[in-house]
């Protein structure tokens, strides 16, 4: 493995070989601020990790609430539920069939705080005695822990203020004269908590109340709620009954009012008619009917002078008015029929004879005789006809006259009782519409009567309530599993807020993510009992099979594996005790081992550590040789075991920062390039030792040591700002003091390395 190191090429290719890796290694570093996020995988093996806290937070949590619920006194909550039905009263029954449904969310949601308004709960408190509770009634309960340091202070500030003003203090203590009543107070507050115990909801879309009752006391609970519905159930009653009595009330005195009204206006008509002479027929008024029978009457006298008047023209004669009269002759005048018959027979015989026999003739002459007599007999019976026909006819004629002249006065006095009729039709009006009223009135007094009678309230009981057998509080199941859930919920956030808080490294995982830089070993710690008496950094030698030396091998082909092939690699930590110093020793006696030529030189010079673990203290060393006091074949010694090359820090120098700056460092490190075939060189920590920074630059190659889980990021990454500046190549880093177990057991990746499944690869 040796190069050769009279090539000049390969010098240069080396130094290009160095800046081409820092380059590379500052490319891929990501902002140091960013840490890694936890999700996946990386959640899963952080919960593995901090198992403990999150075990404890899982049992802890619901202990604690196990332990609370213990000290709170159960509360019981007993139900019923109540039909609410506003459809009350219908004296007709297809007016509640057919009308619109009035209850809704509002409707329900009034209803609900009726049922536990304070009137119901100061009813229940009476009922019940719970003014003696001290569930309800604060003031027997004992006073807080606030109450008596607030007591407390005040007894102390008027003691205060005894010391300085007495007055002042008494005026303090002083009762106040407006004091609430302390009787009232406690009242109030047991009013109130007996509202805040019953509990009315609606069942959703329905008209169904759901009412509950809170109490200590199983029994009273459901005695508490089935008050409650009794009491609202009662009040919609009371007040329906009242209602109804109310308005039987308000229309009694209606109808008192109206039969008043009505009689005033019938006192009133009758009055008025009497006034003005207005009275009433049968069908109608009396002037009408008057006029009408007077009418009636005119017709038949004018009918019966007309047949009168006949008779009259019958008797005289007249044959134009014989027609006339021709039935009222033969009714009336029946003997001056008669007689004038029996003439005109004579008279008829007589000039049939005188046609035959002379006027001398005796027959004629007695039917002379006869006809004389019967004209005599016709003239007295028509006389007396005629006499009684014409006074009959004045008569009738005098009937005629007065029928008309009462009938025009009934005219006249009918209009006069038009003119009274129309004030009289107004009243007559009023009247009416008071009756109508009266008697719409009297129809609803009725109907409120017997509503009185069978009024029902709008609700009923559906299911009384019964002692609940479980506390609606606290619900021990319900709340332990809660309990249990927040213990996981918290102790996962509690894992997550520790691994933001963790600055620490753990993995190769959070070396990438956090730096950007590789992971080149995980060098584990070894017990002290594994250990024994041997050195760690023997253990490697002694121990070639175990995971410390595989780890070393690792490092070692990680060096190697880089594009650059380094030979000069400086190894630094940002702090000390990062385990820099064993990691360089045993790296390089692994590498002798396996035939490469090896030097390792020590440049801490403020606490050198090489020679003293390796039995080399004293005499001549780097600082020697760096002021031209020895030469390199001076200060280099060989490890008894496997030939490697050391050269020690040599004496204390304070200005040792120049000799690694000056060009004799430079030529001294190109010497042992061309002697040796790896030269690991341990710096002091970067972040507080400037030399570190110096070496680091003129390193091909630098491994930052860290301690696992145990540097913080904010060291790290101000000691690799200083090495960038000073242009190092930091080329990987390596966790030291790992704890297998730990580890193996964080979830990371590469963890697998250190699983028991590879124990057949390891022999400690």
């Amino acid at each position: 493995m040796r190069d050769d190191p009279a090539d000049p090429a390969a010098d240069d290719a080396g130094a290009a070989g160095r800046q081409a890796s820092g380059r590379a290694a500052r490319a891929r570093a990501p902002d140091p601020a960013i840490a890694p996020a936890l999700g996946g995988a990386s959640l899963f093996g952080a919960l593995r990790r901090r198992r403990l806290p999150l075990a404890s937070s899982i049992m802890l949590t619901p202990l604690l609430a196990a332990i609370a619920l213990h000290q709170v006194t159960p509360r019981y909550t007993a139900t019923g539920t109540v039909y609410y039905d506003d459809r009350g009263f219908a004296a007709r029954e297809l007016q509640s069939v057919l009308r619109v449904d009035p209850t809704t969310d509002a409707v329900m949601a009034s209803q609900a705080e009726i049922a536990r308004g304070l009137s119901v709960a100061e009813r229940i408190a009476d009922r019940l005695n719970l003014d003696r509770d001290p569930a309800f009634n604060p003031a027997l309960r004992p006073p807080s822990l606030l109450v008596g340091i607030s007591d407390a202070l005040q007894r102390a500030a008027i003691a205060l203020a005894a010391l300085c003003d007495r007055r002042l203090a008494a005026e303090w203590s002083a009762p106040s004269d407006i004091a609430y009543p302390a009787a009232a107070a406690a009242r109030r507050d047991t009013l109130l908590a007996v509202q805040d115990a019953i509990t009315v909801t609606t069942l959703k879309a329905s008209r169904v109340l759901e009412v509950g009752f809170t109490a200590r006391d199983p029994a009273v609970a459901a005695e508490g709620a089935n008050l409650a519905m009794q009491f609202y159930i009662a009040d919609q009653l009371d007040q329906k009954v009242d209602a109804v009595r109310r308005a039987s009330a308000w229309l009694d005195g209606r109808v008192n009012d109206l039969r008043d009204a009505v009689r005033q206006a019938e006192d009133r008509i009758a009055t008025y008619r009497a006034a003005h002479g207005l009275a009433q027929g049968e069908h109608a008024g009396l002037d009408a009917e008057r006029i009408t029978r007077l009418n009636e009457n005119l017709v038949d006298s004018r009918k019966e002078l007309a047949a009168a008047q006949g008779r009259l023209d019958a008797a005289n004669g007249h044959p134009s008015r014989a027609g006339a009269g021709a039935t009222a002759q033969a009714g009336i005048a029946l003997n001056v029929v008669q007689a004038r018959a029996l003439r005109d027979q004579i008279a008829g015989r007589l000039q049939a004879i005188s046609a035959q026999a002379g006027p001398n003739n005796p027959e004629v002459i007695s039917l002379r005789a006869q006809l004389a007599d019967a004209d005599r007999v016709v003239g007295g019976e028509t006389g007396r006809v005629v006499a009684a026909a014409t006074a009959e006819l004045h008569a009738d004629e005098s009937r005629v006259a007065t029928l008309e002249a009462a009938l025009h006065d009934a005219k006249a006095e009918q209009a006069r009782s038009d003119a009274a009729q129309v004030a009289l039709n107004a009243m007559q009006r009023d009247a009416d519409a008071a009756r109508s009223l009266l008697q719409s009135v009297l129809e609803r007094a009725q109907q409120t009567a017997q509503q009185t009678v069978i009024e029902t309230p709008d609700a009923r009981i559906v299911s009384p309530a019964l002692p609940p057998a479980d506390p609606s509080f606290p619900r021990r199941g319900l709340l332990l599993a809660a309990a249990t859930a927040f213990g996981v919920a918290f102790g996962a956030l509690l894992v997550h807020l520790l691994e933001l808080a963790d600055g620490t490294f753990r993995s190769g995982e959070d070396v990438r993510a956090r730096l950007g830089l590789r992971c080149l070993a995980l060098i584990p710690e070894v017990g002290r009992r594994a250990l024994g008496r041997k050195r760690l950094f023997d253990y490697a030698l002694d121990k070639p099979l175990s995971a410390f030396a595989e780890q070393v091998r690792a490092l070692r082909a990680g060096l190697w594996m880089d594009r650059a092939r380094p030979r000069i690699i400086a190894f630094t930590a940002a702090r000390p005790s990062e385990g820099k110093t064993t990691v360089t020793l045993a790296l390089a006696r692994c590498a002798a081992l396996c035939g490469e030529r090896v030097v390792v030189v020590d440049c801490d010079m403020r606490q050198p550590s090489v020679g003293r673990m390796l039995g080399m203290d004293g005499g001549a060393g780097l600082i020697d040789c760096l002021q031209g006091r020895a030469t390199l074949a001076d200060v280099i010694r060989r490890d008894d075991r496997t030939g490697l090359a050391v050269v020690p820090a040599g004496s204390l120098q304070l200005e040792a920062l120049s000799l690694f700056m000056s060009g004799t460092m430079a030529q001294l490190l190109q010497q042992l390039r061309h002697d040796y075939d790896l030269i690991l060189l341990d710096a002091p920590p970067a972040h507080a030792i400037t030399d570190a920074r110096v070496i680091a630059g003129m390193a091909e190659a630098t491994v930052l040591c860290l301690r696992w889980h145990s540097t913080p990021f904010g060291t790290v990454r101000d000691a690799l700002g200083l090495l960038e500046e000073a242009q190092a190549s930091v080329v990987g880093v390596a966790l030291t003091r790992v704890d297998i177990r730990r580890h193996v057991r964080s979830g990371y990746a590469d963890a697998e390395v250190y699983h028991p499944r590879y124990g057949g690869y390891f022999r400690d």
